[in-house]
């Protein structure tokens, strides 16, 4: 690249080249816990001497690849908050990556999201056609800001990010084209209104990391896995794990996992999820599961009609379903009272142990059977 690169304003913030007296600042954002987390390319412990390093060499070099290293300031002060680039050139293809990090007390004010908007229009109007956002499956906080952006999820890729020590790990792909229309990309699932669904009695809440104890006591019980398909308990690893990416899944449309909790005392009493079955017809299952001593007190049926009225409503399901096993008449009467109907036994259709099948009962759900 030759002259100086151009400062860009849009969204309440510039984006400029790093300076001599950014390193402070640098240091700052970038020896940062979170940082140091989530760009595992920074330098660990990060120094001053890193930061005039990027300063003078690193980011000098992006530039000259045919990349972007910006800093972002504050329009009124032009002090630095954070860094946006782009990186990964192929020409070829009118292809990059972005990226983006923010000193600790920039976070939380959508600055991210709006370095990344101004960015991306930036190497539009460049000529560049497609860009591509990667984020670690547990950075929930990086997925919201590419959704915000106007990036869509596009799938996993496998193996794709490596860390200091060598190790491998999976990164989610998140991509915006040129053509695509301005704004924040709508979302499959949406958040819950307030966090929370509740009729003061239950209240159901998204799950997360702390959940996990919990959801391994109540998936791992005899009874629970008798009514899953196929009927083998989790390992506490693999709980652990669908809790720390239940944000994850839940950004990117996979499933709303939910926690049910006695709205009085706030005890968890189970748990809940919704997920789609056939996105272009609209169709989405639901699933729940009590422990023990909830049981017989209407919980499951109350959260059932939580999660079906936001189904049927901010998420814009048009139908939905439940898979049970023909055995369980517990969950039948369940469905029955909110105003499930059965459709038909689907003969060996889910898998057993030992290579048998299960048959599966379907009842199905239109928001006018809605009782």
């Amino acid at each position: 690249m030759t002259g100086a690169p151009p400062v860009v304003e849009a969204y309440g913030v510039r984006l400029r080249p790093f300076r001599a007296d950014d390193v402070a600042d640098l240091v700052d954002g970038c020896a940062d816990p979170l940082s140091q987390r989530f760009v595992s390319t920074m330098p660990s412990p990060y120094t001053e001497v890193d930061a005039r390093w990027w300063v003078e060499a690193g980011a000098p070099a992006v530039w000259t690849g045919g990349g972007a290293a910006y800093a972002i300031a504050d329009p009124a002060t032009d002090r630095l908050l954070g860094g946006v680039g782009l990186s990964n050139p192929v020409p070829a293809r009118r292809q990059m990556d972005i990226g983006y990090w923010l000193r600790p007390s920039a976070r939380g004010r959508g600055l991210a999201t709006a370095a990344t908007r101004a960015l991306a229009e930036h190497a539009f109007a460049a000529g560049t056609v497609r860009l591509e956002l990667h984020t670690e499956p547990e950075n929930a906080a990086s997925q919201r800001v590419a959704l915000a952006a106007g990036f869509r999820y596009e799938g996993l890729r496998r193996s794709a990010g490596q860390d200091r020590n060598g190790s491998r790990y999976d990164l989610l792909a998140w991509v915006r084209l040129a053509e695509d229309p301005p704004g924040p990309t709508p979302r499959l699932l949406p958040d819950l209104p307030d966090g929370v669904l509740t009729d003061r009695v239950v209240t159901l809440r998204r799950r997360g990391p702390d959940d996990a104890e919990m959801m391994y006591a109540l998936h791992s019980r005899p009874d629970t896995v008798a009514n899953q398909a196929p009927p083998v308990p989790p390992t506490r690893e693999s709980v652990q794990r669908r809790c720390r990416l239940a944000e994850s899944a839940w950004l990117t449309g996979d499933i709303a996992g939910l926690l049910i909790i006695d709205a009085a005392t706030g005890e968890p009493a189970g748990s809940c999820g919704l997920s789609y079955t056939d996105v272009a017809a609209g169709e989405a299952s639901v699933g729940y599961a009590l422990l023990p001593e909830w049981r017989g007190r209407g919980y499951a049926t109350r959260a059932l009609r939580l999660l079906v009225d936001w189904a049927f409503g901010p998420v814009g399901v048009a139908r939905l379903i439940a898979g049970t096993v023909p055995e369980n008449t517990a969950s039948h009467r369940v469905l029955e009272r909110v105003g499930f109907q059965r459709e038909g036994l689907q003969r060996g259709r889910l898998p057993g142990l030992d290579g048998t099948r299960v048959d599966d009962l379907t009842f199905a759900l239109l928001p006018a059977d809605l009782r």
